[in-house]
């Protein structure tokens, strides 16, 4: 059997001089001789914004993903800071809606998603041994699509800013309640960012389906390359279903229509089903995205094989399916059928089995592992954590009598930020310690990285803790602009704005760390932690083809396969050597 490595070189031979070179120069004229002209180098930002290439389309959207999580913190912030003291003015009612609405529709549509397609977009091509992806300019308007989206929500402050909250619940967004055109606006932005979603999702199906280097067969793609495809295919499930409810309401809103409006023919309660699809959807896509990135992380700092891996991969696609399928969990105190909830409820408490069969299979390859605490695994196990906290807390509140005493209270939302924030951010900052080497050449800070980790981890206890203990116990709604003296709540709202400025501290120094490894972190390898995919086989940062010669796959570890020829081709040049030397 021939090794899975070829060696391939190439080289380019100088010809010498033409006949009419000679003759010129014989002749003693002088002349000059080029290889072709010379290249225009445009400005970096226009390369990298008018690039198809996957990989400068992919670090565009985690850099910008990153930069609207910094916007996001600020809005935070205002709203924490709001609700630091009993019956606060710093902010208007109107001004802390607007607040409200933006940090939303940041925190998901501007951040959370596109973190999670900008590392699906750059990483998956490399990690099933394609030289780019299929519908490369789909991928580009996709990207230029999100950018416009973010670009007509902030541009809303030229006018006015939707002060409709999370999830602008229809008929209450319509023109009746709301005349301005804010809401216009974050449908706009929302849908035009969600139709990016969606091509960038085409594309990534389509470069796993056609794209896959010789050998690359499903049973052998790396989990973080299956994660991409069960997002994408989720994407391409709820993209479309918010898509129509977006242009529903626009038509609600602009054109006289009735989809959502009560006692016309239409039916109110449509907007929550729909939209809390999509955002359902999205939750699940952001857990995945994580546990993908994870199940890449632990195994190679573990130092062996990934515990069960096709019972994580089934129990991915399970997530994507089973926790969409609850999405009527955030719709437990309307007006649905008794036979719904109970749906729901037990949709809910059906993602224990996935989900814990993941974290088992993470745990088990840990034990007895020879683990290297570096950045990587520390943020991985902090996600572990966090998100096991949020969905547990989630899953309580899926009970139909649990959730009639907590839904709308700040417990929900302690519970939601658990989730995601172990999610997104967590599980983000592990995915970006981990293949920032491959991106760029260079390592994060090890000990600022460190320092983040904990300042995060203190961070975000000491802000959802006391928001557990002012919903749960006394019952604090949630998205109010102010809370009264006597409620009890007084401590508890101090010391999550607190948590809220440490958290941001915390997530802030990792941002610092990555703009000052940009140029200045360590050098790297091109297999810098040794891990088994096919990334590491391309140079750090790769090449816009990807790959100078592609190996045949033989197993789920090609990397491994890879060195394992190259030690062996190794021992036997030397064995030829010291036979050489012996007969001669």
């Amino acid at each position: 059997m021939s090794d899975p490595i070829d060696t391939v070189t190439s080289g380019y031979s100088n010809p010498g001089r033409s006949g009419r070179e000679s003759r010129a120069a014989s002749a003693g004229r002088p002349e000059i001789v080029t290889d072709g002209f010379p290249p225009r180098r445009r400005p970096r930002w226009i390369e990298l914004t008018t690039s198809a290439d996957h990989k400068d389309v992919g670090r565009v959207m985690i850099v910008a993903a990153l930069g609207f999580l910094f916007l996001a913190l600020v809005e935070f912030l205002l709203m924490r800071l709001q609700l630091a003291i009993p019956e606060n003015s710093l902010l208007t009612p109107v001004t802390f809606n607007r607040m409200l609405s933006l940090y939303g529709a940041t925190s998901i549509f501007l951040f959370a998603i596109p973190l999670a397609l900008g590392f699906f977009y750059y990483l998956v091509p490399l990690q099933i041994g394609a030289r780019g992806t299929a519908l490369p300019r789909l991928g580009q308007l996709g990207l230029w699509l999100y950018i416009a989206g973010a670009t007509v929500l902030y541009a809303g402050f030229l006018f006015t800013p939707s002060e409709a909250g999370v999830n602008p619940l229809a008929p209450l967004s319509e023109l009746a309640f709301l005349p301005n055109n804010g809401v216009d606006a974050w449908a706009t932005a929302t849908g035009l960012a969600t139709l990016g979603f969606v091509l960038i999702a085409i594309n990534l199906v389509a470069t796993l389906r056609k794209m896959r280097a010789p050998g690359m067969a499903w049973r052998r793609v790396p989990v973080f390359a299956w994660a991409g495809a069960i997002c994408s295919w989720l994407l391409l499930v709820i993209g479309p279903v918010m898509l129509a409810a977006i242009t529903m309401l626009m038509i609600d809103r602009n054109f006289d229509g009735i989809f959502f409006a009560d006692g016309s023919g239409g039916a109110p309660l449509l907007w929550e089903h729909m939209s809390w699809i999509f955002f359902t959807g999205a939750y699940m896509l952001i857990l995945i995205t994580a546990l993908g990135a994870i199940a890449e992380i632990v195994p190679v700092f573990a130092r062996k094989p990934l515990f069960n891996r096709s019972a994580v991969i089934g129990s991915l696609c399970a997530i994507a399916v089973i926790g969409t399928l609850a999405w009527m969990q955030n719709m437990l105190t309307s007006p649905i059928g008794i036979g719904w909830m109970y749906f729901a409820m037990i949709m809910s408490l059906a993602l224990i089995v996935p989900f814990g069969l993941v974290v088992f299979n993470l745990i088990a390859t840990m034990v007895g592992g020879a683990l290297e605490m570096h950045a990587p695994l520390l943020f991985a196990v902090g996600a572990i954590a966090a998100i096991s906290i949020g969905l547990g807390a989630e899953i309580e509140q899926s009970m139909v009598a649990v959730a009639w005493r907590l839904h709308n209270t700040t417990d929900a939302t302690a519970a939601t930020h658990f989730a995601l924030i172990g999610g997104s951010v967590f599980g983000g900052f592990a995915a970006l310690h981990y293949w920032f080497p491959k991106m760029t050449g260079r390592t994060m800070g090890e000990t600022l990285a460190r320092f983040s980790f904990w300042t995060m981890v203190a961070g975000i206890l000491l802000t959802f803790v006391p928001l557990f203990i002012a919903g749960g116990d006394h019952g604090q709604v949630v998205d109010a602009y102010k809370f009264f003296d006597g409620t009890g709540v007084n401590a508890e709202n101090l010391i999550a704005t607190i948590g809220a400025f440490v958290l941001t501290i915390g997530i802030v120094l990792t941002l610092a760390n990555g703009m000052l490894s940009r140029n200045g972190g360590a050098r790297a390898g091109h297999d810098q932690w040794g891990g088994d995919s096919l990334e590491w086989f391309a140079l750090s940062p790769p090449e816009p083809h990807n790959f100078d010669v592609l190996p045949d796959v033989r197993s789920d570890r090609p990397m491994r396969d890879i060195r394992t020829a190259i030690a062996h081709r190794t021992r036997r040049a030397e064995q030829a050597a010291r036979e050489t030397q012996s007969v001669a």
